[in-house]
C-alpha cells in the first residue's frame, strides 16, 4: 500500500539538503572553518531525518476499518498468543463481531511467538455485580492465524450470547 506522499517528498528534500551539507562540511574541513564540527552534527542529523522519513513512509501500514465496528482499546496483550480488548457498556450486539474482527485484523504478527501460530483475540466487557464490584464477561473470541491472516470466530459466550 502506498504511503503518504508527503513523507517521500520530505525524505527526498532532506536527502538533498544532507548532500549539500556534506559538500559544505568537506569544504569547511578543507578551508578550516570554525564551524566545521557543527556542520558535522547538522549534516549527520539531516541525513538521519531523511533516512527516517523514507523508512517510515515505506513501512507504514494504516489501520484496517471494518464496517459496523466500534473502536475499542486493547487492555491486555501478552505479546504472544492472547489479546483482550475492552468493549464499552453500550456496545450493541450487532457490533460485537465486526469490532472483534477489526481488532484481530489490526494485530501485527511480527515479534509474536505463539506455539501454534495463532493469536486469541477476546472482546470483554465489565458487568456490575449487585455487591458493587465488576467482573469481566467475554462477549466474543476469535483466533487469527498469523501466517495466513485468517480469522476464525468462536461461538459467542458471555452477555452477547444471552442477549
Amino acid at each position: 500500500m502506498a504511503a503518504d506522499p508527503i513523507l517521500f517528498e520530505a525524505g527526498r528534500w532532506l536527502g538533498a539538503a544532507a548532500g549539500v551539507l556534506i559538500l559544505l562540511t568537506v569544504a569547511g574541513f578543507a578551508a578550516r572553518w570554525g564551524i566545521r564540527f557543527r556542520l558535522v552534527g547538522i549534516t549527520s542529523f539531516t541525513a538521519l531525518l531523511a533516512i527516517s522519513c523514507l523508512a517510515f513512509a515505506i513501512s507504514y501500514v494504516p489501520r484496517v476499518s471494518v464496517e459496523g465496528a466500534v473502536s475499542v482499546p486493547i487492555v491486555f496483550d501478552n505479546g504472544s498468543d492472547l489479546v483482550v480488548a475492552a468493549a464499552p457498556a453500550d456496545l450493541p450486539a450487532e457490533a460485537v463481531r465486526p469490532t472483534l474482527e477489526q481488532v484481530a485484523l489490526n494485530l501485527r504478527g511480527s515479534g509474536r511467538t505463539s506455539g501454534d501460530g495463532t493469536v486469541r483475540v477476546r472482546l470483554r466487557q465489565l458487568e456490575n455485580d449487585p455487591a458493587g464490584s465488576a467482573r469481566p464477561v467475554v462477549l466474543a473470541e476469535a483466533r487469527r492465524d498469523l501466517a495466513s491472516g485468517e480469522i476464525r470466530f468462536s461461538p459467542s459466550s458471555g452477555r452477547a450470547a444471552r442477549r
